[in-house]
């Protein structure tokens, strides 16, 4: 078991409980009793009070520099060289340098290019270029007025305390409307499922509303399938898996569960459904997100495992739990030192639990579902085990992948290199009595695969600055 840091992590437990299960309106007041409701309202509220570099104002969730493990900035700029090479090169990279793709994500995906990288690794990068204009026409139709009015009513409880979602009528919860909006329209026969929402506003996080929808599509059918579908079937059946685990795993958690006749779909149901993202420190969802997209389902299994061990697992913290309702309490108040970065990312590398392990207890469980209660009525497609298995199952087109830059700038750099790339190449074909015609253009595109004269020749080197942290737009 890897090292507890103590001290780390959230230190309220009550504001824990704020964030999970509310059914009242967080919006904040303008000291009248009217909620904001615009952005600007919001950004007059958010000059006074201290938003960490999440976008958190407030809350369970909000960083602190003592749950995080602090990367020089010289290394993250490293690792963004790294990541832009990956991305611009992504085929090659899966087809044949998996493993080290795996370990990169394990150490985390840099700030600046997670959203594109989470969009590449879940595969929506493929399917917003095989569905083009797909989204758009879903977000011009009107929607199931059943499902539009649950949505409507769901927008305020998501991520309340984050700058994007604390606005009513903000843009963030405009834009989180439109994805859940297009997903009940792509999957009428699933409809709006209320743990979608913080999936959503997850990704909206990270990406613009087009690339967050199909994200949230490739999560629900590749990821987690049959999550989101009426009766939870599948929830169900990956609750059994994971108790089957925990046998292994944490002997004497399994007995005290079994022993107080808990449902695996008691506790496990929002860390599974949400993908831990109502329940970990943020620095600590970020980091399963980044593990999860590329590895897939074994790693929600793995956190929730480790959570079980830790807070189940010994008897000195069994002796305050006598029955259900004190092992429930005590699982809806998770230590926080489990929970800390990197002690939660070193657990859950160290378990030993593998695709091969899920997927014998999956079909262990089925035969068991069936023997008890019949025949499964959500058909549900088959589980994808990460990014490598969804690019293997639809291998997409080299245009698929292609990078298309956002932004044009005038570098002295790359105009200099090219007039010298110029004169050189000038005076070889005058040599070989060749004459050049084509003019070398002054305006570079700086490619992702172009990163080192921003790397090794500003003075950028030595800010403590990211390459992109300076800019808020994450998914250029």
């Amino acid at each position: 078991m890897a090292k507890i840091e103590p001290g780390n992590g959230r230190k309220s437990a009550e504001s824990h409980k704020s964030l999970r299960g509310t059914t009242e309106s967080l919006a904040l007041t303008d000291g009248e009793g009217n909620p904001f409701g615009s952005d600007s309202e919001l950004n007059a509220y958010t000059s006074e009070r201290q938003t960490d570099k999440y976008g958190f104002i407030g809350g369970a969730q909000q960083y602190s520099e003592h749950s995080a493990e602090n990367i020089p900035p010289e290394v993250l700029r490293q690792r963004e060289a790294k990541w832009l090479d990956m991305l611009n090169n992504w085929d090659k990279w899966m087809a044949k340098r998996h493993k080290k793709m795996k370990l990169r994500c394990q150490k985390g995906i840099p700030p600046s290019l997670r959203g594109r990288a989470w969009l590449y690794l879940s595969g929506g990068k493929v399917k917003r270029e095989q569905h083009k204009g797909k989204f758009e026409e879903l977000d011009s139709q009107a929607g199931d007025p059943k499902w539009v009015d649950v949505i409507e009513r769901d927008l305020h409880r998501q991520f309340p305390f984050h700058e994007m979602f604390v606005a009513r009528g903000g843009h963030g919860q405009q834009d989180l409307y439109r994805v859940l909006k297009a997903y009940t329209l792509h999957r009428p026969e699933e409809g709006y499922c209320q743990a979608q929402a913080p999936i959503a506003a997850v990704l909206l996080m990270h990406m613009p509303a087009e690339d967050a929808f199909w994200g949230l599509v490739q999560i629900c059918e590749k990821y987690l399938p049959g999550y989101y579908s009426a009766g939870l079937e599948a929830i169900q059946l990956d609750g059994e898996i994971l108790f089957a685990l925990l046998k292994r795993v944490s002997p004497l958690a399994h007995r005290h569960l079994k022993k107080h006749k808990m449902d695996p779909i008691l506790y496990m149901t929002e860390w599974f459904m949400c993908a831990f993202s109502r329940t970990l420190p943020w620095v600590s969802v970020l980091r399963v997100w980044d593990m999860f997209l590329c590895e897939g389902v074994k790693i929600i299994f793995r956190v929730g495992l480790v959570l079980l061990k830790c807070m189940l697992g010994s008897q000195d913290k069994l002796k305050t739990c006598q029955g259900q309702y004190e092992t429930m309490e005590l699982l809806k108040t998770i230590d926080t030192r489990y929970m800390q970065e990197g002690f939660l990312v070193r657990e859950i590398l160290e378990l030993p639990v593998s695709e091969r392990d899920i997927e014998k207890e999956h079909l262990a469980s089925v035969r068991r579902w069936k023997e008890t209660r019949g025949e499964l009525h959500c058909k549900s497609l088959p589980r994808m085990h990460g990014a490598k298995a969804i690019m293997a199952a639809e291998p997409p087109s080299r245009q698929d992948l292609r990078q298309n830059p956002t932004i044009i700038v005038e570098s002295p750099l790359a105009t200099k290199s090219n007039g010298e790339d110029k004169e050189r190449k000038k005076t070889k074909e005058e040599k070989n009595g060749k004459k050049n015609s084509s003019p070398t253009p002054v305006a570079a595109y700086l490619e992702p695969s172009e990163p080192s004269p921003l790397l090794k020749d500003t003075a950028l080197l030595g800010s403590n600055q990211s390459l992109s942290s300076t800019e808020h737009d994450t998914y250029l």
